[in-house]
């Protein structure tokens, strides 16, 4: 985690700041200065040991105190950390700072809203894919400090076998098998179906894992129930498709046990956070 963390603030400081901070040359060298976060609405926080990170990364002097930690609701006004040290460093560190903590509390914000919108059904939200580039694992990490799932982090922890290779793998039978023959051991196998009759074919074909690509409700429902009809274990249901915050419960109350949100990294607004000195 600490390397991914360094990697991502290494290059956002490198974007910001390329050959130096000529603003921040305003300020006499040795000056010091106290600053403080100021959060400007309700959201979930996230981010520290990359809002950290960037600081430490120009100065090991820098000495921050939160007064709230990532996972935790913050409110309007609230004072999120002091920060004390070179004015300059402050300065320069400020933005790339703020950019991490605003929109990974953001992801997480997010993630919590879905999560409290299922709460006492049995259905988990579950991220996706859908990630900025280069800040995957960050905004992973903000949905599980929102309440959220992990799917796979990439192409190499586990298969999902969606349309276009269904398609080219000459069926949803055709693609399942092949997939069972060369999943390493402990890979898990996901298959995309759009219809109840791939669903169904699926579920013959030993299937342990089935995305429901935008079912209906009443689909939804009677793949819960084929998948209860059918031998052996029975099949971990996942919907899928234009989930939004309105139909989110109505969706998790149909019986599935996954509903995965590409929205919760991909369509977001950053949080409203400020540093102010003293």
């Amino acid at each position: 985690m600490l390397d991914e963390i360094r990697n991502n603030v290494r290059q956002a400081l490198i974007e910001d700041i390329g050959e130096g901070d000529l603003t921040a040359s305003l300020i006499p060298a040795e000056k010091n200065l106290t600053a403080y976060i100021i959060n400007r609405g309700v959201a979930v926080l996230c981010g520290i040991p990359w809002f950290e990170a960037c600081f430490q990364a120009l100065s090991s002097e820098i000495q921050i105190h939160w007064f709230a930690k990532d996972g935790e609701v913050v409110y309007a006004d609230q004072k999120i950390c002091e920060i004390k040290g070179n004015a300059r460093i402050l300065l320069t560190a400020e933005r790339t700072a703020l950019n991490f903590l605003q929109v990974l509390s953001a992801v997480a914000t997010c993630t919590q809203h879905y999560v409290e919108a299922v709460s006492g059904t049995k259905a988990v939200i579950v991220d996706t894919r859908k990630t900025l580039p280069g800040l995957r694992f960050a905004q992973k990490y903000a949905v599980k400090c929102g309440g959220g799932v992990n799917h796979r982090f990439g192409l190499y922890d586990g298969i999902l076998i969606k349309e276009n290779h269904i398609i080219a793998a000459g069926g949803v039978r055709q693609a399942l098998s092949s997939a069972q023959e060369i999943a390493p051991h402990g890979i898990f196998i996901q298959i995309e179906v759009e219809t109840l009759e791939e669903l169904q074919i699926a579920l013959t074909a030993g299937a342990k894992m089935i995305l429901l690509d935008n079912f209906s409700l009443n689909q939804l429902r009677e793949a819960v129930v084929l998948a209860s009809q059918a031998t052996g274990e029975r099949a971990i249901l996942e919907a899928s498709g234009n989930v939004t915050l309105e139909k989110v419960r109505r969706i998790a109350e149909t019986g599935v046990d996954r509903i995965s949100i590409g929205s919760l990294t991909k369509d977001i607004k950053a949080v409203d956070l400020s540093m102010r000195f003293s």
